[in-house]
This record gives structure tokens, C-alpha cells and sequence, in this order.
């Protein structure tokens, strides 16, 4: 009998055929216009045993770039791309969400497309510095604070890069809510020193995460709609704050009453993050009602256990990910597991990204 992590399961439409989930991840490919070429196609297609794949961020407008080299969804171009990405999943049998990941303060303009800025709730500069190709690493600048009109227009740009979305055939969308990102800046006191009815409170600060997420579920259906959060995160200089459990437990109560595919929750203590508590957790779980992701250093034995005692639905793996294209089969078979090469992450090229080979070979 198969144990919990390879057991299928039911997301929305999708039935899974496991519960390992291809947590998203940064890579850096989509060299030309910020589009997602064959090769990126061939790097998805490799993992498309996964339950589920989480593409990496993926920017719902110009604005959201920010970083070098990752993909947009926004041009024709970057649509045509995410289509051919869709077809190469699916003639292997898989199921893919892009996650929409609007980069807001975090990112540099050298990274932007022209006529891009670097838009925030607040016109506070992220610490530390961002990579670019052109310039080598540069500080973040400070960002313009954003206007009512400027927040309309990013729910509405997350709206459009849903339906680019499901037009490409993918199978739904991510809301990055998380890891310092826009939609998480709004939720952030350390990001968020707004006033007005977007800030000053934890009901102002949850408002714009809820409208995107509203938005979107009402244009491609909730069922195709995710979200990922990160409650006490310390990434791009966001940092735990007093009240925290309760917002987004409230959030994720109201995210649940929108009907949402899946409420994916970030824990990064394996990486030196401070834990999220299993109490908040919980608390998170049964607010949302719904299909529960966890993440954060998990191997075949922890997620069995977590699964078994009811603390989640899905597990996604991350980086095993990158150097394992058969994970799921190496997890089942118990097999040993291959090593990435950090340094070859984020650097152009099939070095480091489609070369890993299958157990098999």
C-alpha cells in the first residue's frame, strides 16, 4: 500500500496522481524579452511526475520584473512561450500553475523593461543589494509609493496575466503573497507605513492581497486560483511583527471564503528563517478549510508523517527539485538523491538546469 505522499488527490479540476508539489523556485532562464524559451519548456516537461508544478515568478506586468532574466506574462511573446511550456508539461502527463510574482520594491531598474519602475506600498528602499547583468550588484532603490490609481492598475494586471494564463493552457495561477514580494509588502508593516484604507491596520493591510485574490478567482474561476504566504518571514527585509498570527489567520479565513484552489504556506527555517509555530499552522489550516501545502525541508519521511497526522495535503519540494527532474520516483524508490550546483541557479543556460540526469540513466 502506498504511504500518504503517494497517494492522489483531488485539486479543483485537477486530479493529482501524488501529493508532491514542485515548489517555485527562481531560475533565471527566459533570456529574450523576459520569455520563457524551449529550454524552459524542456526543464518543466523533465518534473512533470510532480503532483503539481509551481513555476517559478513569474511577473504579471513590466513593473513586476525586477530581477534579471525572469520570465513576464504579460507580451504576446511571453504568452507564446508559457504555451509551448504547457504543451511540453502536459504531453507528459503533468499539471502546471504559474505563480504571478509582482516584485514591487525588490529589484533594480536595470532589470526593468523601459518605461518600468519599482512600485511599493510605501516609499521605503528594501535593504541589501540586487544583481544586475549590466551592472553588477547595485542597492535597491527607494520606490515610488503607489497611488490608489497605481493599486487598481496592479489588480488589474494580475487580473490579465491570469487569463494570459489560462489562454497559454496552463492550468492555473499562483498568488505570490510571500518572501517580501508586492502583494506581501502590503501585508508587512516593515514594507506597509501606509495610512489610508491600505494600511494603519491589520484589516487595511490584508485589503489589497483580498481584492487581488477576489479579482482573479472572479476572472478564471477560484478553483484555478492559489496563494502562497509566508507569515513571520525575514526575507527582502520584511520581518516578524506583533499581531501577525491574527492577520493572517483572518486572511486566510477570508481567502477560504473566495473558494481558493490551495493555501500554500512558506516555512524557511530550514534555511535559518525563524519557524512558523505548529500552532499557527493549524490555526492557518482550519481558517482556510481548504487544500493545504506545506513546504520548507521536507524529505519522504517527514511529509509521510505530516500528512498521516492531518497537518497538511500536498508537500512541495524545492530545491531536490532541481538536481532530481525524477524526484518523485527517487522519494518512492528510496533512492539517493542527486546534489545541485548553487552556483549554475541562476545563470543563463542548460548548465546546471536541464543536464541532471534520471535515475534511470
Amino acid at each position: 500500500m502506498s504511504t500518504p505522499l503517494f497517494r492522489s488527490a483531488q485539486l479543483g479540476p485537477l486530479s493529482l496522481p501524488n501529493r508532491v508539489v514542485m515548489a517555485p523556485m527562481t531560475r533565471s532562464r527566459a533570456v529574450t524579452d523576459n520569455a520563457p524559451g524551449p529550454l524552459v519548456a524542456e526543464y518543466y516537461a523533465q518534473r512533470a511526475t510532480a503532483g503539481l508544478i509551481i513555476t517559478e515568478g513569474t511577473a504579471p506586468s513590466p513593473n513586476g520584473v525586477g530581477y534579471p532574466r525572469i520570465p513576464g506574462i504579460y507580451s504576446e511573446a511571453q504568452v507564446a512561450g508559457w504555451r509551448s511550456v504547457a504543451e511540453a508539461v502536459h504531453a507528459q502527463g503533468g499539471r502546471l500553475f504559474v505563480q504571478l510574482m509582482h516584485v514591487g520594491r525588490v529589484g533594480h531598474p536595470a532589470n526593468l523593461p523601459e518605461g518600468a519602475e519599482l512600485v511599493a506600498p510605501s516609499a521605503i528602499a528594501a535593504d541589501g543589494q540586487m544583481y544586475t547583468d549590466t551592472l553588477g550588484p547595485k542597492p535597491q532603490p527607494v520606490p515610488r509609493e503607489m497611488t490608489h490609481a497605481d493599486i487598481a492598475q496592479a489588480r488589474d494586471e494580475y487580473v490579465q496575466a491570469a487569463r494570459n494564463a489560462i489562454a497559454a493552457g496552463l492550468d492555473g495561477v499562483e498568488l505570490h503573497a510571500a518572501n517580501g514580494y508586492l502583494l506581501d509588502q502590503f501585508l508587512q508593516p516593515a514594507a506597509n507605513q501606509r495610512t489610508d484604507d491600505y494600511g494603519g491596520s491589520p484589516e487595511a493591510r490584508n485589503r489589497f492581497v483580498l481584492e487581488v485574490a477576489q479579482a482573479v478567482a472572479a476572472a478564471i474561476g477560484p478553483e484555478r486560483v492559489g496563494i502562497r504566504v509566508s507569515p513571520g518571514g525575514v526575507f527582502n527585509d520584511v520581518a516578524p511583527f506583533e499581531g501577525q498570527d491574527d492577520q493572517f489567520t483572518a486572511l486566510a479565513e477570508q481567502l477560504g471564503a473566495l473558494g481558493l484552489a490551495y493555501l500554500h504556506l512558506v516555512d524557511h527555517s530550514a534555511m535559518g528563517a525563524p519557524p512558523v509555530a505548529d500552532a499557527l499552522k493549524t490555526a492557518l489550516r482550519g481558517a482556510f478549510g481548504g487544500t493545504f501545502i506545506l513546504s520548507g525541508g521536507y524529505d519522504r519521511e517527514r511529509a509521510d508523517a505530516e500528512l498521516a497526522a492531518g497537518k497538511g495535503d500536498l508537500v512541495a519540494f524545492g530545491r531536490p527539485f532541481i538536481s532530481n527532474p525524477d524526484l518523485v520516483a527517487r522519494l518512492e524508490q528510496g533512492a539517493p538523491l542527486a546534489a545541485p550546483k548553487p552556483d549554475l541557479f541562476y545563470t543563463p543556460g542548460a548548465e546546471g538546469y536541464t543536464d541532471y540526469p534520471p535515475l534511470s540513466a
